[in-house]
């Protein structure tokens, strides 16, 4: 799931580790280098109030929102609800999954 060599991707799922926000889930929506990332939730993080972390105090998951990816990539801007959405549905049909058991792999369709 996590690897350190990997480098982050635009619109790839996080769970926050480490810090105030330890055990949510969020969207990189920028890499400022190596060491730091943008997040944001479209919630409590809104995309134009993102939080600055280090990558050592993420969880990052081999799944990348599509939606998101494009949006940004387009018109360099995602909405707060394509986020909250994108959040959501990666909650509610990939970690439930993981409770249960079963491995995310490059295999499995990601939201």
């Amino acid at each position: 799931m996590s690897e350190p060599d990997s480098s982050p991707r635009i619109g790839q799922f996080v769970l926050i580790t480490q810090g105030r926000e330890a055990g949510q889930y969020a969207v990189v929506i920028h890499i400022l280098d190596k060491r730091f990332v943008l997040i944001a939730d479209g919630e409590k993080r809104k995309f134009h109030s993102p939080k600055r972390k280090n990558i050592n105090h993420l969880m990052f998951f081999d799944c990348v929102s599509p939606e998101v990816q494009n949006s940004i990539n387009e018109s360099g801007r995602v909405t707060n609800g394509k986020l909250r959405f994108a959040v959501s549905k990666f909650v509610n049909e990939q970690v439930t999954d993981l409770k249960k058991g079963e491995h995310l792999d490059g295999e499995r369709r990601c939201y």
